[in-house]
């Protein structure tokens, strides 16, 4: 597999110099400074991409060229937008950047309650705590309808939850699961913007009357649209898995088991319509089996996110070692070195370690933890290789 990091651009403070000497061999960005809906151009692409070519790197992987809400719930603006799509695939496509990593997550993208939850040597990963998110949910956002979503249980912990939390808790948790996860990713949402919670409530009610069948068809649409352009270009478009893979603020999520994975590859069966396989995303749901999802989906991934998660009592789940935990990174490794070897890979989600804390990196995107990550994805690589009696 072809090593890649993810890399937020220019200003990025971990540089392509850096990447180069950790042995990186391709880069997944985007061209965020471009608003959401908006044509990437091909002398943007091509700015960036003889960048990232200057210091002997290739640019791998678009993630993402985002699919704006209109599209997802297909308001008045959704054929302009796809149009708008069609014109920044094709001029990647002409750019000779080939692979594009998407989500089709309504509102929210990735959700986790803490940002660095400690632990015991010292060092930090993102959590979720479920009760915490029933909190934000119920007496935060006040969700019409929240309560039925949760256990009487579930309840009765937000209730004591209530009794004990402090304002500037409710107010990190704001921006933990709304802000800071959202923002950078070419988000609805971003630091500075005044009353979060509103915004939130606001593009919640989008989606009133929207379920998994109506989201469905939206995407089968979607995809109907841009196919003969990856056709004619060679761009293959690769969905990744609801982060956590379930159902949650009353959106319909659509991406979150094998089932589901099944219908979108079959309702569009093209080649070019394929998967991102995040392994952290679909292990974080006690009800995928990594393992079974990438030997039956291997062909059909285009893009594989190595990172790994352990499910914890009472729904919540922590980011595990890339060496542990349900993801069984190491088994994927084998699937997908015999079964797919050239597709992309990047480690994703490390630690926050040896003062990462203080750089002001992105959530989940450390430099020495998805350093270490790394290293120990790619020992895990050549051992893979030399079972396969394969060159290191």
């Amino acid at each position: 597999m072809e090593k890649t990091w993810r890399w937020f651009g220019k200003k990025d403070p971990i540089t392509l110099e850096m990447l180069k000497q950790i042995g990186v061999e391709g880069i997944v960005t985007a061209l965020h400074d471009v608003p959401n809906g908006e044509i990437w151009t091909v002398e943007r692409i091509n700015d960036l991409k003889c960048y990232i070519e200057s210091h002997g790197l290739r640019w791998s992987v678009v993630e993402s060229l985002p699919v704006c809400e209109a599209i997802k719930y297909a308001g008045a603006e959704r054929d302009r937008l796809i149009a708008n799509y069609k014109v920044s695939l094709a001029n990647l496509g002409k750019c000779g950047v080939k692979t594009v990593c998407y989500n089709f997550m309504p509102v929210i993208d990735w959700i986790r309650t803490d940002l660095q939850h400690p632990w015991a040597d010292g060092t930090s990963s993102l959590y979720f705590d479920k009760i915490r998110f029933a909190y934000f949910d119920l007496k935060i956002l006040q969700r019409v309808g929240a309560e039925n979503d949760y256990l009487a249980e579930e309840l009765e912990q937000v209730e004591a939850l209530h009794r004990v939390i402090t304002e500037d808790e409710k107010a990190e948790l704001v921006d933990t699961i709304i802000v800071k996860t959202q923002g950078f990713v070419n988000g609805n949402i971003k630091e500075g913007d005044l009353n979060p919670v509103r915004i939130f409530k606001d593009l919640l009610a989008l989606y009133e009357g929207i379920g998994r069948d109506a989201l469905r068809e939206n995407l089968r649409y979607f995809l109907n649209a841009i196919m003969p352009v990856c056709h004619e270009y060679g761009v293959n478009v690769c969905i990744h898995p609801d982060d956590p893979p379930f159902q949650v603020l009353g959106l319909p999520r659509i991406v979150t088991d094998e089932a589901d994975i099944d219908w979108i590859l079959n309702a569009v069966d093209d080649v070019h319509n394929g998967l991102t396989f995040c392994a952290g995303s679909l292990s974080a749901g006690v009800h995928n089996d990594t393992r079974l999802l990438a030997r039956k989906f291997a062909k059909r991934t285009h893009f594989v996110h190595l990172r790994s998660t352990d499910a914890l009592p009472g729904g919540n789940f922590i980011e595990s070692s890339h060496l542990t935990g349900r993801g069984h990174v190491i088994d994927l490794v084998r699937v997908f070195e015999r079964e797919n070897p050239s597709v992309p890979m990047r480690v994703d989600h490390g630690r926050m370690m040896l003062g990462d804390e203080d750089k002001g990196y992105n959530p989940g995107y450390s430099f020495h933890g998805r350093m270490l990550a790394l290293a120990q994805v790619e020992g895990i690589m050549a051992v893979v290789k030399d079972e396969m009696g394969r060159t290191v």
